[in-house]
């Protein structure tokens, strides 16, 4: 056990007296340090020894170096989800820089992870991941905070393992998925791993054919009739692979399981944005572990976006930008099943 740092104490209102709480450290969790903070706060409960009515709460928190902007965002999705759905992920309740200047912190409300998930068109329940996260996205996401329009963005940066995305706001969700995560992971990668010609064509030709023929605002929505009202902006995670979500219950910050909103399936270390619904479930197709029963409930709150026919084709554009990031992380094989999903669709799309 270590102490927890002054700075971390000062942001949760919690006693700076070093005897009533304490750090355990879990280990390293992709780009951050993690662990689970307890302590002892007053209560109008039980007394300890020395006849003081106390309780224990208990909070998560991650540390790192150099997770100022990356905690930011963090902070920022998870609230904006658990605004929508309460219960579906752990509200954030502080961020901050360490005391002497030894880094930052996130702390969050801490979930007690079950393993699994529930079994989704069988479960009967609200609390499955397909009926929170079909409500999720069945939530219009707020206007960003100058305007009244609803637009596609957030209003923080937010990093996608490492990789930072600026989400700048724009109204057509062609142009956002376009200039925020393809174009934006190219510059990246070519950051990272130096020019590669080939791919930057690729990337550049799926931008300006494949984008706007099939998420453009005059298509996306409408049926093949040209009937429709085209996409509003959700929340969505945004990084939703299979380790990403479990079950599990949280315990709030007044220190005890809420059984109303914290059971079921949670959802965790998010990187959100206002987005088209679908955008979501492209990372959730390329490494698996999401089965047919739950896309069918999932479709039953939330049904494929017009025109229909092209939602597969859809979900593997949207897959490509996990692809490009994951080959800008870690380079290797990942290029390959870009360039697969790009030579494909504009072999499909981009000669029209």
């Amino acid at each position: 056990m270590a102490p927890v740092p002054q700075s971390i104490l000062r942001a949760l209102s919690l006693s700076i007296d070093p005897s009533k709480s304490n750090l355990s450290t879990s280990g390293l969790g992709g780009f951050s340090t993690t662990g689970r903070i307890s302590a002892h706060v007053p209560s109008s409960g039980s007394t300890n020894k020395d006849g003081e009515k106390e309780e224990e709460r208990q909070f998560f928190v991650k540390t790192s170096p150099n997770g100022e902007e990356m905690f930011q965002g963090e902070y920022a999705s998870l609230n904006a989800i658990a605004d929508s759905v309460p219960g579906f992920c752990p509200r954030a309740l502080a961020w901050g820089p360490l005391d002497e200047k030894k880094g930052f912190f996130l702390v969050t409300e801490f979930l007690d992870l079950g393993g699994g998930r529930s079994s989704s068109g069988r479960s009967g329940t609200k609390s499955s991941l397909a009926q929170r996260l079909g409500r999720l996205h069945s939530t219009p996401a707020p206007p960003p905070p100058d305007t009244d329009k609803p637009m596609f963005g957030f209003p923080v940066p937010t990093y996608c393992g490492d990789s930072r995305q600026s989400n700048n706001f724009h109204q057509s969700w062609a142009n956002f998925y376009a200039n925020e995560r393809l174009l934006m992971i190219l510059r990246e990668s070519e950051r990272r791993n130096g020019l590669d010609k080939s791919l930057r064509d690729l990337v550049e030709r799926t931008t300006s054919a494949v984008v706007p023929r099939l998420l453009g605002d005059k298509h996306l929505g409408y049926d093949k009739n040209g009937k429709g009202q085209g996409i509003i902006p959700v929340v969505v995670h945004g990084d939703l692979w299979s380790g990403n979500a479990s079950k599990g219950r949280i315990i709030g910050s007044g220190g005890k399981y809420d059984e109303k909103n914290g059971g079921g399936d949670v959802v965790y270390d998010p990187s959100a944005c206002y987005a088209h619904n679908e955008y979501e479930l492209g990372i959730m197709h390329m490494f698996g572990g999401f089965g047919r029963d739950f896309f069918d409930e999932y479709h039953k709150i939330v049904p494929k976006t017009e025109p229909v026919e092209e939602y597969d084709d859809r979900v593997r554009l949207y897959e490509l930008y996990h692809h490009l990031n994951h080959h800008a992380i870690f380079g290797g094989g990942y290029k390959s099943g870009a360039v697969s999903i790009m030579t494909r669709l504009i072999n499909k799309y981009g000669k029209e």
